[in-house]
């Protein structure tokens, strides 16, 4: 089982910190990153091997990548988006098919969480090979990644254009991919992003969805989590992340 990170966006809201380094480098906590924070939260559950998706500005983490290695113990391995500043994150993930096979606990790179959330996904039962990581606490409005579940409790729809009020929870962006979703998964993702360069991986999960693959998601609690988007995420992600 390895870490992957998804660290290519541009992040054009986080500007100025966002003109030389991509988002998942901008700092939470003094010097600690967001990256910093999701490497060490996967050497805490054991997956010393990281896969790395980089795109914009990906000098940045390649000039930090020993530094990283060395603090938190684990091994990177960079993985080159060419379309980072033209085409959506379906595509990014695709950028790291080769891995899937091994297994992957996939964290957004925009994401400040603790580590229970990590703890949470390889603890849940093998219920599905693609396991999301949900908040059913938080109050949603429009922007968020949100998840309707069916009856049984798999995943029937994953958008951010529905009803607030129809949705389970909002996904965090944190997945625990099995080994044995790996071929279907990249054949997903190529076909969303091949229909619409610009649509997410988490359409790439409805594709799979529309094919009758079951996806499972585990909710996390009440926890402190921020996707950092824009300069008032950051700042809330700069008062919860004292705290992991």
């Amino acid at each position: 089982m390895l870490g992957m990170v998804l660290a290519a966006g541009a992040g054009r809201r986080l500007r100025p910190y966002t003109d030389t380094l991509p988002k998942a480098l901008v700092p939470v906590d003094g010097e600690t990153t967001i990256m910093d924070i999701s490497l060490r939260n996967f050497a805490e559950v054991g997956l010393r091997e990281v896969v790395v998706v980089v795109g914009y500005a990906a000098q940045a983490v390649h000039e930090r990548k020993d530094a990283l290695e060395e603090r938190h113990g684990v091994k990177l391995t960079l993985v080159h988006n060419d379309k980072a500043e033209e085409w959506n994150n379906a595509y990014s993930l695709w950028c790291a098919r080769d891995y899937f096979s091994q297994g992957a606990l996939l964290v957004n790179g925009d994401t400040v969480h603790p580590v229970s959330v990590e703890k949470t996904l390889l603890s849940a039962p093998e219920t599905s090979d693609i396991l999301l990581a949900v908040d059913d606490v938080k109050q949603l409005a429009d922007e968020e990644m949100k998840v309707i579940l069916s009856p049984e409790g798999s995943l029937r729809r994953i958008t951010k254009l529905m009803d607030p009020a129809t949705a389970y929870g909002e996904y965090i962006g944190a997945t625990l991919i099995r080994p044995g979703a790996g071929e279907r998964l990249a054949d997903a993702l190529k076909t969303t992003f091949e229909r619409d360069p610009q649509l997410y991986y988490e359409d790439g999960y409805q594709e799979m969805v529309e094919r009758g693959e079951l996806i499972h998601a585990a909710p996390i609690g009440a926890v402190d989590w921020v996707e950092v988007d824009n300069h008032d995420d950051l700042a809330k992600a700069r008062a919860i992340a004292v705290h992991y």
